[in-house]
């Protein structure tokens, strides 16, 4: 049976970042609006069985209630039976069941953080990125309908996987030779020592950037790196680049709105799969894609590798060309 898993964050897009820049944000009603036009392009074109990832706002409840009231939905759509935390676990464990339930892909609506919360748990499901705010690298910003169509021509197995996806870089997070974390597109090394809210918004405390891909047209942390050098994500290599020191001065998009003068040494190439080492001195902390997650302290011992063990992302128009080349729109 084809089927789609749909995992939603009802928290995204909700930041202290936003509170202190311009960023525009999807609110959970409108989260509730881009799921129904999800289901409706991916059931029209075939999609057998939906699964949806429960959460705090009940999302996936409110979905299924008002299209089954409009009459509107016409194949099964289920809240998997887990345990919400409220937290980006939620995520992790929603995306490790939606894999071992065999779905031929998964759609997560969120930010950078919930991609990557995502991205720990899946192994080999094709990836579609949906966008909920102004402050996302990884993710794109969407058409729902057209979302659900090329998730539809990915569970038909109208186009070659190979053509159409991509094994995406991450970064691993080691610490004493044991991978602890990952992140998709940036590490940032502070010297704020709690975890907090979370999101970093100071960045005067920031001593380093680590980035997977980077470029002057992002928002947010990866860009401190791209407006020195650009990063495409198709580029076997990667970069980390030492802050608030060094001679090199330039002006980078931080937040929606929000720029900052920084002063940095140039960006130095890390090569696909080289090792990077991190041996602090000082207390401090390590944000993933923008959420600080790891707390260190003087001698830890880190090691940071770009790799292609990232997840197996889908391009949307590359997806659908092919998929009417191949005659999945006829009747």
């Amino acid at each position: 049976m084809n089927s789609l898993g749909i995992i939603a964050n009802p928290a995204s897009g909700k930041d202290i970042r936003r509170l202190v820049s311009h960023a525009t944000v999807v609110d959970n009603n409108e989260k509730i609006n881009i799921v129904k036009r999800i289901i409706l392009g991916a059931q029209g074109y075939g999609v057998e069985k939906i699964f949806i990832m429960p959460d705090t706002f009940l999302i996936g409840y409110k979905v299924i209630e008002d299209l089954t009231v409009s009459g509107e939905l016409k194949i099964p759509v289920s809240i998997l039976d887990m345990k919400v935390e409220g937290n980006l676990n939620d995520t992790t464990n929603g995306a490790k069941i939606m894999e071992e339930e065999g779905v031929n892909c998964i759609v997560v609506l969120g930010g950078d953080g919930t991609n990557r919360a995502a991205a720990k748990a899946i192994v080999k499901t094709p990836l579609i990125s949906v966008s909920t705010g102004t402050n996302n690298v990884y993710p794109e910003m969407l058409e729902g309908t057209v979302v659900g169509m090329t998730a539809a021509a990915i569970t038909a197995k109208s186009c070659d996987l190979g053509v159409t996806c991509r094994k995406d870089k991450r970064i691993e997070i080691f610490l004493e030779d044991e991978l602890i974390d990952i992140a998709l597109v940036d590490c940032v090394i502070s010297k704020q020592t709690f975890i907090g809210s979370k999101a970093i918004w100071d960045m005067g405390d920031i001593v380093e950037v680590i980035v997977s891909r980077a470029h002057p047209a992002s928002i947010g942390f990866s860009t401190l790196i791209g407006v020195n050098m650009i990063i495409k994500e198709d580029d076997d290599f990667g970069a980390a680049m030492k802050m608030n020191t060094g001679e090199a001065k330039s002006i980078a998009p931080v937040a929606a709105g929000t720029l900052k003068e920084i002063f940095h040494h140039m960006p130095k190439k890390i090569e696909l799969n080289e090792e990077y080492i991190f041996n602090p001195d000082y207390r401090g902390s390590i944000a993933l894609d923008g959420e600080r997650e790891i707390i260190f302290k003087a001698g830890d011992k880190f090691k940071f590798k770009i790799t292609r063990n990232g997840p197996f992302r889908v391009n949307i128009k590359r997806t659908l060309e092919e998929a009417q080349k191949n005659g999945f729109f006829k009747y």
